[in-house]
């Protein structure tokens, strides 16, 4: 364990704070840099891990990356190497990366062919890719595995439209099977589509770049295919993971926290969410004001019943704000049902909260039940290990709160999703410094 956050915690922190462009809108949007030869310029690109290393792999397969300024570069995919895919490099790099698998779309669209190297073990990963390659294959691609080369070399020349009911409204998937349906003869229909800000993001932008795609928003997609695609330019929304993360923990530490242009449209039911578990957000133009509450109470169903808050494809509630939820509960007065259905282990990281001084019952791997302690009671510092990016981060903020000292080890997983977190918590006076 190379790294590791230090944190003394139980102090009020004050001031503003930007949220970073949005992670899971990157990996689309970058891949679509290879739609087209003509130059694609992308701004407010977050400086994390998982999308500096797909920024790199672009540049592997022969893309001309120019970087313009701290969140910006161009992209420029005239001449792209298609002996690259056939490497040990990129078997290595494209196999460390989850997000590669967003270039096989438009790779398939634009040059009739790819190869992919046999996505890991990793559990949720094998079931999730299914739905791209199911889409792929609906579209005319047909895959060969090579057992000698551990490759599955895909013949894509003759993309044609079609209809496609998705088996699961996978944002990823429906991403990957509009940027190879763009190019495709005639017209290609997605029905359980994925309806995302990301998503749509990506919708807007190639029908910039000359797609013709309608529906975008909905669950019906309807794509009419082109012969080519033009070069654009791109500004990526904040990332609304962030947005939440700080929600809470102004909430949770007592705070007045301004955040920056939010694009308050785009956030969904996040706001509400928050508001549920008592906690004041103003809206100051398209900036959210949360005032130091020492307070925040759980509001109860209409019938008096326990308020159960619950995941769900947008629009419903993002299962990446689930954790900073149930961490933030653990401070407000009242009770509350967190479930958590689209992911098993999500849940898993509430033994350090408990360890912490939380009150909290796991009913299974997908509930957990949070009695607040309305502040009557401080968490308490202690050593733990995060196990994903936003548990780390959940873990981050029950730390700030916390009486004394708290360290967290395998914060990799947390800056895999955050850029440069210490240094902007430290801008807002929190007590935090990489050991």
């Amino acid at each position: 364990m190379n790294n590791a956050f230090e944190i003394i915690g139980g102090k009020p922190l004050k001031g503003e704070i930007i949220p970073q462009g949005a992670k899971n809108e990157a990996l689309q949007i970058l891949s679509a840099v290879l739609l087209t030869p003509e130059k694609v310029t992308i701004s407010n690109i977050p400086d994390i891990k998982d999308v500096n290393k797909l920024i790199e792999l672009l540049g592997d397969m022969g893309v001309t990356v120019e970087r313009l300024g701290p969140d910006t570069y161009s992209f420029e995919a005239r001449h792209i190497d298609l002996d690259f895919f056939h490497s040990d490099a990129f078997r290595n790099k494209g196999g460390s990366l989850r997000g590669s698998v967003m270039i096989v779309g438009p790779l398939l669209a634009r040059f009739g062919k790819a190869a992919i190297p046999k996505p890991g073990g990793d559990k949720i990963g094998r079931r999730r890719l299914d739905t791209h390659f199911l889409g792929f294959e609906k579209l005319g691609a047909k895959f060969n595995y090579d057992a000698e080369t551990g490759f599955f070399n895909v013949d894509a020349s003759n993309l044609e439209g079609t209809y496609i009911l998705l088996d699961e409204a996978s944002v990823t998937g429906t991403a990957n099977i509009v940027m190879a349906a763009v190019l495709a003869k005639g017209i290609t229909t997605i029905y359980n589509a994925a309806c995302e800000p990301y998503l749509q993001q990506l919708c807007k932008m190639l029908n910039r770049m000359g797609a013709k795609i309608s529906g975008i928003g909905s669950n019906l997609l309807t794509i009419e295919g082109v012969t080519e695609l033009k070069g654009t330019e791109h500004r990526m929304l904040p990332d609304m993971i962030e947005i939440g993360s700080f929600i809470g923990l102004a909430a949770m530490t007592g705070s007045e926290i301004t955040i920056k242009d939010v694009h308050y449209e785009e956030l969904g039911m996040i706001p509400d969410v928050f508001r549920k578990l008592g906690i004041t957000i103003e809206r100051r133009g398209d900036d959210l004001f949360i005032p130091a509450q020492q307070h925040y109470e759980i509001e109860t169903f209409i019938d008096g019943a326990i308020m159960t808050i619950a995941d769900a494809p947008w629009p419903g509630f993002t299962p990446d704000l689930i954790s900073i939820v149930l961490v933030v509960a653990i401070q407000a007065k009242g009770s509350v049902l967190i479930h958590q259905k689209m992911f098993e282990s999500r849940l898993f990281f509430v033994d350090k909260l408990l360890d912490m001084g939380a009150q909290i019952i796991l009913c299974d791997p997908h509930r957990a039940t949070v009695i607040g302690l309305d502040k009557q009671v401080q968490l308490r510092g202690i050593s733990m290990t995060s196990p994903d990016i936003r548990a780390g981060v959940a873990l981050l903020i029950a730390a700030l709160s916390a009486q004394g000292k708290s360290t967290i080890y395998n914060i990799e997983q947390i800056e895999r999703g955050y850029q440069h977190i210490d240094e902007r918590l430290r801008a807002l006076g929190a007590d935090i410094r990489r050991i």
